[in-house]
């Protein structure tokens, strides 16, 4: 239901008492508006987060790169991507990336969405202007009309207006009208700063696809590097292979050596061989992986760096966890999505009180077309306003606003809980650091003891003090250091790139 106020009609002569009524009424309205509803929003507080990372070992003392993880001004996140990584192809495909990346080009269009929505709640607050430039209406009766015999078809028509089809009114109408609803509550500042939190939304989001986008790209592109490594190893350990089955067959032609022995080498020998394709397929599928992050069809990428020239970080610079907050995108995301929702909830809490509208109006209006531009007779001017009070669906409107209520609760939960979880990221991230540089010494060690007998095995084995079996297992231990080495390498890259992006890297 709803209560109306006139505030001013004017017919071609105004009333001035009735307009300082009107003036009065609206200066009363305005004061009210002083009183919003609504809460403003505050950052909580959670004091079960802690101000620390937590990383069991953080120091490894006697690791390679001596990781010390410090809590610096300088984070690592606040390191602009370019000097983070120091390749330089690495670089030139993710900027590749940036620029032709699908998922980056859609959350680049969101934006777009989230500014025109933005600049339409910022135009609630002024009038909405209709202008009619020319109307005409012409009205067709009939005598079994329930109308047939009124008082205007009596003017037009005389005592005896036709009884079919007779024009019962004739318009000509010029106008210009205007409405305007006044923000007494802040329904429309509420819907405003909704509207602004969806759009800084937007814009983390896309800071999030970028920070994903740059890690995903660094860590195909690790990928990649690694096995094209390993693949260099296959092809070497197949040769060794190779060579060891030529001795084999060598010593079983003249007698020396079993059937057995030469079978047992040329298996190995196969097997050494059938993991160049695996390791070459596992190459390609990584390959066209990074062709789509960056945007277009499968084809060859070059690469030139060297796995073994590449270099750890050697110092971790992380800040506290409440940075997270302003570095990390998802986290960002999650607390504008609460203020968008303490938004909603002073829109809803607005919607259960007076709502204020004021029309205007200015035109022509003639049933004669010769008398309309007669700006004298036929001009007319309104001003009216309305108050709108919700009575029967007040009911509604309370669910509305408790719904609200609730829903900016569990948007409090969500906020809370994606810091806890990017917390957790970097935790996780630290401590894979520094195990895998634990491992990564291990390894190295295990490489060099695998060589030397790899090394020696060759020797015995040409001197005829060692077994075929012998050097199969050397060979065999030796391929296996190598690949696990290479692979400990890669993952440590990758998880220096996940700890930058979980300190929320990768977008400045």
């Amino acid at each position: 239901m709803k209560k109306i106020i006139d505030i001013y009609t004017i017919k071609r002569k105004p009333n001035i008492n009735r307009c300082l009524s009107a003036s009065c009424i609206l200066l009363i309205l305005l004061i009210l508006g002083s009183c919003k509803v609504g809460q403003q929003y505050e950052r909580p507080q959670f004091d079960d987060v802690s101000e620390e990372f937590y990383v069991k070992d953080s120091v490894l003392n006697d690791s390679l790169a001596e990781a010390a993880i410090t809590r610096d001004s300088l984070m690592m996140s606040h390191i602009p991507w370019r000097e983070f990584i120091e390749d330089s192809t690495l670089i030139a495909l993710i900027d590749t990336a940036l620029v032709n990346n699908i998922d980056l080009q859609k959350a680049m269009r969101n934006m777009d969405i989230g500014m025109e929505y933005l600049a339409q709640s910022k135009a609630n607050f002024l009038p909405s202007v209709n202008a009619t430039p020319a109307g005409f209406r012409r009205e067709y009766y009939s005598e079994n009309y329930n109308n047939y015999g009124s008082n205007r078809a009596r003017r037009n028509h005389g005592e005896t207006p036709p009884t079919s089809l007779y024009t019962e009114r004739l318009e000509y109408t010029s106008a210009l009208q205007a409405d305007w609803e006044i923000d007494i509550w802040g329904k429309l500042r509420w819907q405003k700063e909704a509207a602004r939190a969806d759009f800084m939304k937007s814009q983390e989001f896309k800071k999030a696809v970028q920070t994903e986008l740059i890690a995903e790209v660094a860590s195909t592109y690790y990928n990649l590097i690694m096995l094209k490594s390993q693949v260099e190893v296959a092809e070497k350990n197949y040769a060794l292979n190779d060579s060891t089955y030529n001795i084999v067959k060598l010593q079983y032609d003249a007698g020396e050596t079993t059937s057995l022995a030469l079978q047992q080498t040329k298996s190995q020998q196969l097997k050494a061989q059938s993991l160049i394709p695996q390791l070459e397929r596992q190459y390609t599928v990584q390959e066209n992986k990074l062709n789509r992050l960056l945007g277009r069809s499968p084809r060859a990428i070059e690469l030139t760096a060297n796995f073994d020239d590449i270099q750890f970080q050697e110092k971790y610079k992380t800040g506290v966890p409440i940075e997270l907050v302003k570095n990390r995108p998802d986290v960002a995301m999650a607390e504008y999505e609460l203020i968008a929702q303490n938004a909603r909830t002073g829109v809803a809490e607005a919607l259960k009180y007076p709502s204020l509208s004021i029309g205007a109006g200015l035109g022509l209006n003639s049933f004669e077309l010769e008398n309309f531009f007669d700006p004298v007779s036929s001009a007319f001017a309104l001003l009216n306003g309305s108050i709108f009070q919700p009575i029967f669906n007040n009911r509604k409107l309370k669910t509305n606003y408790r719904v609200a209520l609730t829903e900016r609760e569990i948007a409090q939960l969500e906020f809370k809980d994606n810091l806890i979880g990017a917390v957790e990221d970097v935790s996780n991230s630290l401590t894979r650091i520094n195990k895998l540089t634990q491992e990564y010494k291990i390894a190295q060690e295990r490489i060099e003891v695998t060589q030397k007998g790899l090394k020696d095995a060759a020797l015995l084995f040409r001197g005829g003090f060692a077994n075929y079996l012998e050097v199969i297992t050397a060979q065999s231990d030796a391929l296996e250091s190598e690949l696990n080495e290479i692979n400990t390498k890669k993952q440590i890259l990758i998880a220096n790139i996940e700890l930058y992006r979980s300190l929320g890297g990768g977008w400045q």
